[in-house]
């Protein structure tokens, strides 16, 4: 589990160093299946601090989170709450046990001593009204504090005196009576919640409590209040400007929470028995009563933060319809700005092959490495080492070594080694071309595209099953389609008990003449109603005549109105509703800020801009105007001004407008002051606009009249309500008049007055901006309430905006935050004096350096998590030289750490104003400006002034704290009680995918209906993913005491079932089906991980605690999902071994079991290539459990059935596309050999049976296709470098047939020669004789012979000369040591083909004399009895060996050959001989043999043309058939034992270097001349081996791999290539010899030869004449 187990209690981790821990049980309930629920209280403990930096900008301080728990839930989490019995213990139990300290004979006397306090305290009050409060009193009070303490006797002050009396207390102007009635309260409500809840609620509903409360009265209780809330719900929201609430409606905000709060406390004590209809009903009342409680405070909140009439981030409602469970790429150019953030483009050249278009590495690093030549561009795909995914380099050269492969990289200018299958071909640089590459991808939900080659690590189901299962439509009812649902109905309801008495009944009458009914609509049968949709829209249509503005806004932003109601409203509000304000209000402000006349109509032009509301303040103005001004005129204005506040406040904030409008300045401020006196005119909401009169009074060029004018207000109006003081007191007016004092000395009468009233309140705007914050975060923790609550019954959330308050949240405040609140200080290069005239926002001022050229810079130490939305330079152009001409700013983290350049930007000579960065996604801790050129060659410079903006705060980064905690808490503690279930009962993992899909398609569903964005949707996701499916996956992955997982035992089940699940009617079917449908969903989600730029921190710079608190776990579900396939496949391909490994079809056998693992895995994951690579390395465990020679056995197997498939393959035709499939299955499960310590012995034995097979059939383009796919699985790669030696061979052919002619050329040149000195000696010495001529012809001839007869032979072969080719084989690679036999052409062959050998050791003598390595020992030649050729006999074209070519071209002279001849003549072992004369006796074949009793082993002679059973026409087949090795044969038993000395040699040699260990490469060094020096394998062995008993490093690294395998040698814990000596490990360790006893040096290596022999032209012989053979290949 994710979690931690601690002193038997179950820890979740919340975040870096946070840990949840249940720590109380609070209350039970019924839930609502019936069965009983407990809320238990998890305490947050803090581990540390992060190491990663500190806190973002907010940060939420909540120490507990309450949570519902089920009985299971609380047997797998809460152990600590469980009886000895194992039952949870109840909350009663644990109380009675404390009410029954008390009698009840006590209890009854204390009740009645309270009461008679209660009696005596009243009357006391009543006596000292005006008057100083008695002692007596205060004592009487100081005892009903200490009763009111004890809990037992809660109810008895809930007696409605005790109100009264509370109330009076709370009136009196005494502080210490006030101060009394707070002791009382605390001690009241420090019992329980609901106790706390139900007093302070009871206090705030008392009829007129408002007009019996002052501002004093007031404020003590909402301290009480704050007190109370901050115990609750402990949160701050530091780095976000709250609004200044008035102390009026923060007491109505606290009243309606407290109200909602009681309601919800009743919801969780209700009981909910299904057969308890009345219950049901009470239940329905109260749900129905806390949604509107809900609604109402929702409302009234959002008004009350201006979240209205000012969105800090106005986006599309509408977000991207796809799985919130997905990763999103992240983003490429993070931390840079826009103009630093190119167009990604990605360079490559059509000409070569992509990894992707490959069906594995093995086959793309074979095409790499055939394909790369030196000099072309590569791309590096994966990270290695130094060099990262993506860098770019020049390809240099190979070698054989490992890596292979040297490049020069770009990105470190020197060359690193890497692997082939790493590399991407780009070609030389003139074919490539530059493609621009998407930067956003869609998934295969979204698109439906596929992924064009499987498998694939990004691979996406194109099935909607597969892709996303928890986004199923599901099926909608028709009658559910035509009405409304409960919570749009509820939303619509809403608005309806908003109507006064008339509109109200007449909504009602609307909705009872349109629903069939007999029953009067009450408050119960409203709540329950079934409205049809058309129903709907008309009320929609009558609902925006009948509400204020304030309700009107509230529909107009509703879910169901922008659903169902018309576009077009009959009636606007007087000001734009809540998504449209900012817009307004600016075009609003922009008409405000055009310069006005000073005309006595100054309002003229405001009053335009506000179109038909602003009549109002044409009305106020001239009733305010008239001498004497009458209320009855005034007041109706007031009343219109509350129901439609845009005017008032449009005139408010028209005090923020240039200097110049004096006379609007003036004429404003005359109507607010007038304005003041009036009672009415206070509930105004002033606090909305009081920025505007604090901007007019801060603003440097405010006239001095308008400012005494607004002085003289502020003051009347502070002075008539002291709530607006206190806001002045948070707006900072209090300097802010400071500094109008010091400007205008003596001018401003009622300034200090106005700044004593101000300054009084400071404690009260602490008090407000606390009590803000509670109530916020009081109705943020219900908001969570809902939601997990909704998450445990999946009922729908019917609470009215709860859309729009978490719309909110995750959007904010409209504060930017500027230069002191981005910066902690600045630096300068020089002249730090005068650094401060940077941030004077003056721009005659300025900063000067002193210094070289390019070496001035300014540094800006950022406050932490601020992400800067603009970097300002302000230059000016009188500086001339003195100005920058080049700038460029660097990021870091440290000061010594600057090398991250963000941006460099060429200031032009007329610019003013330098943007150097915009819109940063990455937090730089120090951001440096250096100037590295000025104009015109200037030295110094001069900077007028930096400004920086930062982020807009919100409160999505607490909200997403508090979200994914709740979230991660909720899931962890279920999915914790889940894995018990499957602990206890396996076949219950079967119910797990219909369990996880409903959370998901929960949440997600969720997500869609209320999360407004993406980030919010992800972030959910996200953390429910990490939270419920990865505890999961590891509990289910894990194995039991049995070794065995629950998930490997369910698979283990869908493998044996698998064939039985093809009956779709059957059971094995249905479970099947459960299995994949388990299966696709744990895996649908891929890790995504980051690479290694820095991380985004969310919206505004907040820290992604939800990441961090469990990194890597995506990545986790795939490792163990994977680990615990390979698991399964291990097991499977162990009992197959184990049960088959002798059969003669077993290869056969492993390919089809083989095949079908693959398909199910598949079937189970799709084809994702991790799953794949896992079924590998499961049959690759399997098979390292075989002990040696059965692992050779198995691979000899192997070896075997490809070299018989490869020539059935020949056949062509059906059969041979059908010999093709089946060798492709076998190759494909043949590559588990790669990387393994068998894969020695396979090519070994491959090498043998490859060696046969060229030999015999010639080479052919399947033999390259094979290694192309199995290249991997030989480590030497032997047979690759046969095929090599082949084309070599080739080569040499061809250099061969040249020299021929240039051979025969110079033959014909010297006789040509020859005959013309015999000419010309003719001509000088005159006439000869004739013979004497023709002697001296023939002398010379006959010396030419004599001379060249060896070399020549065939020169002056009257006969068709046949074709011969020479294979050259080296025995470094071919196995011919030990299957070829010398062959002496002198003695064997005819002299036509003596001749032709004659010559190609000639011609190789001289290839071998060219320029060599100085001193390396040249070549030699050997032939051996290794070919074949083709021979016509007859009609007949025989395809035989070398052996059978020599023996037939013997009856070219001789009618009858004895055996025995035939072995003395040749030499070769008689097994050898009578292996070919086996085909050519058959009855295919030319020649009888007879036994005789005087000849030993009988006699050969040609078969009769009487005797031949059919004939003699076409092609015949005689090549012997090809011979296979047997492991249990001396040839595995030698491997064995050269694994054995090798294993000696390793562990001999670590022992003699101790623990300090040797170095892998160092250890191979020693190793391999240990093995050339001695000690060395005994006689057999080298026999065996063949000449050398040669030792490769790959055999030694195999060695040590077996021998780390087997626990033998260990790693270091820090350098894992330094390997040492473990455990003593029993080696077979044979007698060891010198490989060459007595030799004084290397012998020259030996190169073997074998022939192919074809003729230019047949002589046919007679039919009736005796037939003879002819070669011609």
């Amino acid at each position: 589990m994710v979690g931690e187990l601690r002193y038997r209690e179950f820890r979740v981790p919340l975040g870096p160093g946070l840990h949840a821990y249940p720590n109380e049980l609070i209350r039970q309930r019924v839930g609502h299946d019936g069965h009983p629920e407990y809320q238990i209280r998890w305490l947050i403990l803090r581990r540390g601090e992060d190491g990663e930096g500190g806190s973002g900008q907010v940060h939420c301080k909540a120490e507990h989170i309450l949570l519902w728990m089920s009985d299971d839930e609380i047997y797998a989490n809460c152990h600590k709450m469980l009886g000895e019995n194992g039952q949870v213990i109840r909350p009663s139990q644990e109380s009675a046990a404390e009410a029954g300290t008390l009698d009840k004979s006590v209890l009854g006397e204390m009740e009645t001593d309270v009461k008679s306090l209660i009696q005596r305290a009243l009357r006391q009050l009543e006596e000292c009204v005006g008057t100083v409060p008695p002692a007596p009193l205060l004592h009487t009070v100081h005892v009903l504090s200490a009763y009111a303490s004890i809990e037992p006797l809660t109810g008895v002050f809930k007696d409605p005196r005790v109100l009264d009396l509370l109330v009076h207390m709370l009136s009196s102007p005494d502080y210490q009576i006030r101060w009394s009635a707070g002791q009382m309260i605390q001690a009241l409500s420090s019992h329980d919640a609901g106790t706390r809840t139900q007093i302070l609620l009871s206090l705030s509903q008392q009829e007129a409590i408002e007009k019996h409360l002052d501002f004093d009265s007031r404020c003590a209780l909402l301290a009480l209040f704050a007190q109370a809330t901050l115990a609750e719900h402990p949160m701050s929201f530091e780095g976000i400007q709250l609004p200044q609430v008035p102390g009026r409606l923060l007491f109505s905000l606290v009243k309606r929470y407290l109200h909602a709060t009681f309601l919800l406390d009743q919801l969780n004590s209700s009981a909910q028995e299904s057969g308890a209809p009345a219950e049901l009903s009470e239940r329905g009342r109260l749900d129905l009563e806390f949604s509107m409680a809900m609604g109402t405070l929702i409302s009234e909140l959002v008004q009350a933060m201006c979240w209205d009439r000012a969105s800090g981030r106005p986006r599309s409602l509408a977000r991207s319809p796809c799985s919130i469970f997905q990763p999103q790429p992240v983003d490429a150019n993070l931390g840079l700005p826009p103009s630093q953030a190119r167009q990604s483009f990605r360079r490559r050249s059509r000409r070569f092959r992509s990894r992707t278009e490959f069906a594995s590495g093995n086959t793309y690093a074979l095409y790499v490495r055939d394909v790369l030549q030196p000099g072309m561009r590569v791309r590096m795909l994966d990270d290695y080492e130094e060099i990262s995914a993506g860098d770019e380099g020049e390809f240099r050269q190979s070698n054989s070594g490992v890596p292979p492969a040297q490049v020069l990289w770009e990105s470190t200018g020197h060359t690193y080694w890497v692997h082939w299958h790493m590399l991407e071909i780009l070609g030389f640089e003139e074919d490539i071309e530059d493609l621009v590459e998407a930067t956003d991808h869609q998934g295969a939900v979204v698109s439906g595209a596929l992924v064009g080659v499987l498998p694939s690590w990004r691979w996406k189901p194109m099935t909607e099953l597969y892709a996303v299962p928890y986004v199923l439509p599901e099926d909608e009812d028709a009658e559910e389609r035509e009405h409304l649902s409960r919570a749009e109905w509820w939303e619509l309801l809403f608005f309806i008990r908003k109507l006064d008495g008339a509109d109200h009944q007449e909504v009602l009458q609307m909705l009872q003449e349109n629903l069939d009914g007999e029953h009067v609509l009450d408050d119960e049968i409203l709540a329950e109603l079934a409205v049809p949709v058309e129903l709907a829209c008309n009320l929609l249509v009558a609902l925006p005549q009948r509400l204020d503005d304030s309700a009107l806004r509230d529909l107009l932003n509703c879910c169901v109105y922008r659903k169902y109601g018309p576009k077009a409203p009959a009636r606007q509000p007087a000001y734009p509703p809540l998504l449209q304000a900012p817009a307004q209000e600016d075009a609003a402000r922009a008409e405000e800020k055009e310069p006005h006349s000073q005309s006595p109509g100054a309002l003229q032009r405001l009053v335009e801009g506000l179109g038909s509301s602003g009549q109002l303040l044409i009305d106020l103005e001239r009733a305010l105007g008239c001498l004497g001004p009458q209320d009855g005129e005034i007041r109706p204005c007031l009343l219109q001004l509350q129901r439609q506040p845009q005017p008032f406040l449009a005139l408010l904030r028209s005090l923020d407008t240039p200097a110049t409008n004096k006379a609007l300045h003036l004429a404003a401020l005359r109507i607010l002051t007038q304005l003041v006196d009036f009672p009415e005119a206070l509930l105004l909401p002033w606090h909305e606009a009081m920025d505007a009169c604090m901007a007019c009074l801060k603003s440097p060029n405010t006239d001095c009249e308008v400012l005494q004018e607004l002085i003289v207000f502020l003051h009347r109006l502070a002075s008539g309500s002291r709530d607006y003081a206190v806001v002045l007191n948070q707006l900072g007016a209090r300097d802010a008049i400071s500094k109008a004092l010091e400007k205008h000395p003596g001018k401003l009468e009622p300034a200090s007055e106005l700044q004593d009233v101000v300054s009084k309140c400071e404690k009260h705007a602490h008090l407000y901006r606390n009590l803000t914050t509670n109530v916020l975060g009081g109705c943020i923790q219900m908001v969570l309430g809902q939601i997990e609550d909704h998450r445990r019954t999946h009922r729908p959330i019917n609470i009215p905006f709860f859309d729009v308050f978490l719309r909110y949240l995750c959007q904010g405040s409209n504060m930017d935050v500027r230069e002191d609140r981005c910066w902690e200080k600045v630096e300068v290069s020089s002249n730090p004096h005068r650094a401060s005239q940077l941030t004077d926002c003056n721009p005659k001022t300025y900063w000067e350096s002193n210094g070289s050229t390019g070496s001035h810079h300014i540094t800006l130490h950022m406050r932490q998590g601020v992400l800067v939305r603009q970097l300002t330079l302000l230059v000016a152009r009188e500086d001339a030289s003195y100005m920058p001409a080049l700038v460029a700013v660097y990021g870091g983290n440290t000061t010594s750490s600057l090398n991250t350049e963000l941006n460099s930007v060429n200031v032009m000579p007329c610019a003013s104003r330098v943007t150097l960065l915009e819109n940063l996604t990455h937090f730089w801790p120090i951001l440096q400006i250096r100037i590295k050129r000025c104009q015109q060659g200037g030295i110094d410079t001069r900077i007028r002034g930096v400004e920086v903006l930062g982020p807009k705060p919100t409160f999505w980064p607490a909200f997403r704290e508090l979200l994914c905690r709740h979230t991660r808490l909720f899931y962890m503690v279920r999915a914790q009680a889940w894995s018990q279930d499957i602990a206890e009962d396996r076949r219950s993992l079967l119910h797990l995918s219909s369990r996880l899909n409903g959370a998901l398609r929960h949440e997600q569903n969720f997500a869609d209906r209320f999360l407004p964005d993406d980030e919010a949707a992800w972030a959910l996701g996200k953390t429910c993913w990490e939270a419920l499916v990865s505890p999961l996956v590891q509990n289910i992955t894990s194995p039991d005491e049995d070794g065995v997982s629950a998930l490997g035992w369910l698979l283990n089940q869908y493998l044996e079932c698998r064939e039985a699940a093809h009956n779709p009617q059957s059971r094995a079917a249905a479970f099947s089906s459960r299995v994949r449908r388990l299966t696709h969903l744990l895996v649908h989600v891929e890790p995504c991980e980051p690479a290694a730029t820095p991380q985004p921190k969310g919206r505004s710079g907040s820290r992604d605690w939800g990441s961090l608190a469990t990194r890597g776990l995506l990545g986790s579900i795939l490792r163990n999902l994977t680990r615990c396939w390979r698991a399964v496949v291990e097991e499977q391909v162990n009992a197959f071994l184990t049960l088959h490994w002798r059969d003669d079809d077993f290869v056969q056998r492993y390919c089809e079991r083989f095949y079908n693992l693959q398909k199910s895995s598949s079937e189970l994951f799709g084809p994702r290539a991790a799953f794949l690579l896992a079924l590998q390395r499961g049959c690759a465990g399997a098979l390292l459990q075989l002990p040696f020679l059965r692992a050779a056995h198995v691979s000899e197997q192997f070896a075997r059935h490809i070299d018989q498939r490869i020539q059935s393959s020949r056949v062509g035709g059906a059969q041979g596309m059908e010999t093709l499939a089946q060798l492709q299955r076998c190759l494909e499960a043949a590559l588990v050999f790669s990387g393994l310590e068998v894969a020695t012995t396979f090519e070994h034995y491959y090498q043998h049976y490859m060696a046969d097979r060229l030999l015999s059939l010639g080479p052919s383009w399947l033999e390259g296709a094979v290694l192309e796919q199995i290249g991997l699985c030989f480590p030497n790669r032997l047979p690759q470098l046969m095929l090599r030696s082949l084309r070599t061979s080739e080569e040499l052919q061809r250099q061969f047939h040249v020299y021929q002619l240039q051979q025969l050329d110079e033959e014909l040149l010297k006789l040509e020669d020859m005959e013309r000195k015999l000419q010309v000696g003719q001509e000088i010495g005159g006439q000869e004789p004739e013979q004497g001529q023709e002697d001296t012809r023939t002398a010379a001839a006959t010396a030419i012979a004599e001379d060249e007869e060896e070399e020549n032979e065939d020169f002056y072969y009257e006969g068709v000369m046949p074709k011969v080719s020479v294979l050259v084989l080296s025995p470094r690679c071919w196995p011919v040591t030990s299957i070829c036999h010398m062959l002496n052409p002198k003695t064997c062959l005819p002299s036509y083909l003596r001749g032709t050998l004659n010559q190609y050791s000639n011609f190789y003598h001289k290839s071998q004399t060219q320029p060599a390595l100085e001193g390396g020992p040249h070549r030699q030649l050997e032939w051996t009895w290794l070919g074949r050729a083709e021979l016509q006999f007859g009609d007949q074209t025989l395809h035989v060996s070398t052996v059978q070519m020599w023996l037939l071209l013997n009856f070219n002279s001789l009618k009858v050959v004895s055996v025995e001849s035939l072995l003395a003549h040749s030499g070769l072992p008689s097994q050898l001989l009578h292996r070919a004369i086996g085909p050519l006796t058959s009855t295919r074949g030319p020649l009888d043999l007879r036994e005789q009793e005087d000849i030993p082993g009988g006699v050969l002679k040609i078969r009769d043309a009487a005797e031949e059973p059919r004939p003699r026409w076409g092609s015949v087949w005689l090549v012997p058939p090809q011979t296979y090795l047997e492991v249990e044969d001396e040839e595995g038993r030698s491997l064995e034992k050269r694994r054995n000395l090798l294993n000696c040699l390793v562990v001999r040699i670590l022992k003699a270097h101790g623990d300090e260990g040797l170095h892998i490469d160092r250890l191979v060094c020693l190793v391999l001349e240990a093995w050339q020096r001695g000690p060395c394998p005994p006689r057999g062995l080298i026999s065996s081996l063949g000449k050398g008993a040669t030792c490769s490093s790959t055999d030694v690294l195999s060695s040590i791999l077996h021998l780390l395998g087997k626990g033998t040698l260990r790693r270091h814990d820090t350098r894992p290539q330094v390997l040492s000596y473990a455990v003593p490990v029993t080696v077979m360790e044979p007698q060891t010899q010198s490989l060459s006893p007595g030799s004084s040096g290397p012998n020259p290596p030996l190169t073997f030869h074998t022939l192919q022999i074809r003729s230019r032209g047949v002589p046919y012989a007679s039919c009736t004449g005796p037939h003879s053979f002819s070669t011609f290949r």
